[in-house]
C-alpha cells in the first residue's frame, strides 16, 4: 500500500462544560431558548449546527404561534422524506413546556405512500380545510401544492422551512420564488432553519430586500461543541493517495471507530465506476464475510482480531436497502452503541441523518458543495456517552502527471483546501472587531489574558461562556448602516466562503511567488464584497472587507503559531484563543495594514508542501503557473482607488520604482488605466 499523506488541517479542542445540553425549566436547551426568545418575529432565520436541536426549537415556536399568536396552521417542509421523522409527536409537557407537539398520522405526508405530485397535494388541501393544526411534508409536495392552490391559500399559516440552504433566489428555484411571493403578500409567518453558515455555495437564498426582513438567531459550532458533555475534540483532515482508493482505505479507516463511509459519485475521478464492487471490496478489506443478519439485513464481517462488525450497506439498490434503512431508524436502537459499526453510503446518510455514535465521517472524493461537507461533518458531531473524539476525513486522489484530466485533479486539490479553510472559520469562536483609539476600554465579560487590559496596545479579549473574541484593531473601518453591521456580526463566514472558493485568489495565494498579498486581501476580497453586497456604499463595503479578512487571517496566524509549537502545548481547549492572543502580542501594532499584508493562504501552502508528494506538488504548481494572470480593467480601477487613498495619506501618488511591492502594484494599476485612456483617445 502507498503511504497516505495527511493534511492536519484543523484539530479543535473544546471545554466540554455541558451548557449546550443542559435544559431550562421548560425543557429547552441553550439554542432553543435563544430561538424561543424571538418567537414573536414574523420572519425568523435560525442558523445552528447539526444536532443542536433545531427541530424541537421549531416545535416550541410553532406551538406559541398557534396558541398565542392566532395563526391557524403550522406547515413544516423538509427536503426529503427521511427528515420528516424529526417532527414526530413529542411529549414536551413531560420536560416542563405548556403543550405537547402533535402531528396526526395522516398529516405527516413524509410517511404517506405515493409521489409528491400525486395524492399528497390533495392531502394538503384537506389539511387546510380541516380543524387540525400541524402538517409535515417535503419541499416538493409543498411546491406542487402552492402551484395548485396559490400563495393565498396559506394565509395566516406558519411556513417552516427546514434545511433552508436548499432555497435559492435563482428564478429557476420554485421554492425560493414562492417564498418571495409569500413575503410580498405578507400574510404568513416564516421560520427558516439551516445548519450551514453560508446559504448556498454560489447564489443567495433570498433577494436582499427579502432577507432584510428576517431576524436571525445564530448559534455557532463553537458554542455547540464547547457546551457538550462528552465530545471534547473534533479533527478534520485531508488525505492524498495514489492508485485505487479501495486499496488504500484501510490506511485511514479504523474498524474500532463507529464510521460512516461515503463512497464517491460514479462520475467522479475517484470512482471505479462500479459502486457495488467498491462496497464489496471495502467489506473484503475489513475481514471475512460471515453472512447477513436476518433481522436487520446488516452484513456481518469478522476482522482479523476476531471482532464481528455489523455493516449497513445503503449503496445496494436492491429491495433490502429499505430494510437496512428501517433498521437504522429503529427508535428502540437509537441509544444502543452496538447496533451497527459501519455504514457505507453514496447519496444517503447525510443531511438530517441521526446516528449519535458516529465517530468518523470518511468521505471519498471531493464534494462540490461546501454545504454538503458541513452536513457530512455534522453526522459525527453528535454528543454521546463515552464518545470523546470525532473526526472527518476526506480522501482525495493525488494529481498524476500521466492523467489526461490533470487539471480536474488540481481543481479537486484546491477545492479541498478551500473547504479546509472555511471549516476552520466555522469551528472557531466568533470574532467581534473594534477600532483601537484613545477612548478604547475593556468590555465587560471578556478575559484579556495574563496581563489584563493594556490601554497602550491593541487587546484581545475572550468570553469563554459565549465563545466570542473582542479584538481591537488600529485603523479599522466601522460599519455605518444596519445591514453592514449585520453582515459583520452574522455573515463573515459567507464572505470568507466566497473568497476561499475564488479560484484566482486561491491559485495565486498558494503558488504565485510574485503575488503581493494586498492584491488578494484588498483587491480580490474587495471585489467579492462589492459583488456580493452591491447595495452597500463604498465605506460599508470596505468595513465588511476589513472584518472578513481580519477574521480569516487571524485564524490562519493562530494556526501557524499552533503548528510551530509542541503538541503538548496546544492540547487544551484554549489553544486557538492563545494563538490569536500570542499573534496580537508579538506584533508591534495590530493594525489593518498589517493584516492586509498577510497572505491568507500562506499557512495552507506550508501544510500542503509537507503533505503532498513533491512531484505532485510540482505538477499542481506547473498547471497553475501556465495560467498567466493579466491585469483586468476592473482590478486596475480598484488599484487606482487604493492609490488615491495612498495619495490622501502620503501626499503623493504611488511610484512605479518603489521598493514596496504593494505601492509598485498600485502604481501599475494607475499606469494601466492611463495607458487605456490614451489608447482610447487615439482611436
Amino acid at each position: 500500500m502507498t503511504d497516505i499523506k495527511f493534511i492536519p488541517s484543523v484539530s479543535v479542542n473544546y471545554a466540554c462544560n455541558g451548557s449546550s445540553t443542559k435544559a431550562n425549566e421548560m425543557g429547552m436547551r441553550a439554542m432553543q431558548e435563544r430561538a424561543y426568545e424571538k418567537r414573536g418575529e414574523q420572519y425568523l432565520l435560525i442558523k445552528s449546527p447539526p444536532a443542536s436541536g433545531k427541530s424541537r426549537a421549531l416545535m416550541f415556536i410553532a406551538l406559541d404561534k398557534l396558541y398565542n399568536q392566532r395563526l391557524k396552521k403550522a406547515i413544516i417542509v423538509v427536503p426529503e422524506k427521511t427528515i420528516g421523522a424529526s417532527f414526530n409527536n413529542e411529549p414536551l409537557t413531560q420536560y416542563g413546556f405548556w403543550a405537547d407537539w402533535k402531528v396526526a398520522p395522516q398529516w405527516n405526508l413524509c410517511d404517506a405512500p405515493g409521489d409528491d405530485n400525486g395524492g399528497k397535494i390533495g392531502a394538503v388541501r384537506a389539511f387546510i380545510d380541516s380543524s387540525d393544526r400541524a402538517l409535515v411534508c417535503t419541499h416538493a409536495t409543498f411546491r406542487f401544492a402552492v402551484d395548485r392552490f396559490g400563495v393565498g391559500a396559506f394565509d395566516d399559516c406558519l411556513i417552516a422551512v427546514d434545511e433552508f440552504h436548499h432555497v435559492s433566489a435563482n428564478p429557476d428555484n420554485k421554492l425560493g420564488t414562492y417564498l418571495g411571493q409569500f413575503i410580498g403578500r405578507d400574510k404568513v409567518h416564516i421560520v427558516a432553519l439551516t445548519g450551514s453558515y453560508f446559504r448556498g455555495d454560489a447564489e443567495a437564498v433570498l433577494a436582499p430586500q427579502d432577507e432584510a426582513k428576517f431576524e436571525a438567531v445564530t448559534y455557532t459550532y463553537y458554542e455547540q461543541l464547547n457546551g457538550y458533555q462528552y465530545l471534547k475534540q473534533l479533527d478534520i483532515g485531508y488525505y492524498f493517495y495514489s492508485g485505487s482508493y479501495t486499496d488504500e482505505i484501510l490506511n485511514v479507516l479504523n474498524s474500532d471507530e463507529k464510521t460512516i463511509i461515503h463512497i464517491p459519485n460514479v462520475n467522479s475521478r475517484e470512482s471505479t465506476k462500479d459502486k457495488i464492487k467498491e462496497v464489496e471490496h471495502i467489506i473484503h478489506e475489513l475481514g471475512e464475510w460471515q453472512g447477513i443478519d436476518e433481522k436487520t439485513s446488516f452484513h456481518l464481517v469478522k476482522t482479523p482480531k476476531g471482532k464481528v462488525l455489523r455493516i449497513a450497506d445503503l449503496v445496494d439498490d436492491e429491495a433490502k436497502r429499505d430494510k437496512v434503512l428501517s433498521s437504522l431508524r429503529d427508535p428502540a436502537e437509537k441509544y444502543n452503541r452496538e447496533h451497527v459499526d459501519i455504514i457505507i453510503a453514496l447519496g444517503m446518510a447525510k443531511e438530517g441523518f441521526d446516528w449519535i455514535w458516529c465517530e468518523h465521517a470518511l468521505t471519498v472524493g471531493y464534494r462540490s458543495s461546501l454545504t454538503e461537507i458541513i452536513q457530512i461533518i455534522g453526522r459525527a458531531t453528535r454528543d454521546a456517552k463515552g464518545k470523546t473524539r470525532a473526526r472527518f476525513t476526506n480522501l482525495i486522489a493525488e494529481p498524476n502527471a500521466s492523467e489526461e484530466a490533470v487539471t480536474d485533479a488540481v481543481n479537486d486539490t484546491l477545492k479541498a483546501i478551500a473547504a479546509s479553510l472555511l471549516m476552520e472559520q466555522v469551528l472557531a469562536p466568533k470574532f467581534n472587531f473594534t477600532p483601537k483609539n484613545s477612548q478604547s476600554v475593556p468590555v465587560d465579560g471578556f478575559d484579556y489574558g495574563e496581563g489584563g487590559y493594556d490601554p497602550k496596545k491593541e487587546n484581545v479579549g475572550f468570553n469563554q461562556q459565549t465563545g466570542q473574541f473582542q479584538i481591537e484593531i488600529k485603523g479599522l473601518v466601522v460599519p455605518k448602516s444596519n445591514e453592514a453591521a449585520r453582515i459583520c456580526q452574522e455573515d463573515l463566514n459567507e464572505v470568507i466562503a466566497a473568497f476561499v472558493q475564488d479560484k484566482t485568489s486561491l491559485e495565486r495565494g498558494l503558488f504565485d511567488s510574485e503575488m503581493v498579498p494586498e492584491e488578494l486581501t484588498q483587491v480580490r476580497m474587495g471585489k467579492i464584497v462589492k459583488d456580493k453586497y452591491p447595495e452597500l456604499d463604498q465605506e460599508d463595503q470596505e468595513a465588511v472587507r476589513q472584518h472578513a479578512i481580519a477574521a480569516l487571517n487571524l485564524t490562519q496566524q493562530a494556526k501557524k503559531i499552533l503548528n510551530s509549537v509542541d503538541n503538548a502545548l496546544k492540547a487544551g481547549n484554549t489553544a486557538l484563543i492563545d494563538g490569536v492572543r500570542k499573534f496580537a502580542m508579538d506584533v508591534r501594532d495590530l493594525d489593518i495594514d498589517l493584516i492586509d499584508r498577510i497572505n491568507p493562504f500562506g499557512e495552507a501552502y506550508a501544510i500542503l508542501a509537507k503533505a503532498m508528494n513533491e512531484d505532485s506538488l510540482k505538477q499542481v504548481a506547473s498547471v497553475i503557473a501556465g495560467k498567466k494572470v493579466s491585469l483586468t480593467i476592473e482590478d486596475a480601477r480598484e488599484l487606482a482607488k487604493r492609490a488615491l487613498k495612498f495619495k490622501q495619506e502620503r501626499g503623493r501618488l504611488p511610484s512605479l520604482t518603489s521598493q514596496d511591492p504593494w505601492e509598485k502594484r498600485m502604481a501599475e494599476g494607475v499606469a494601466f488605466l492611463a495607458r487605456m485612456k490614451a489608447e482610447a483617445a487615439n482611436g
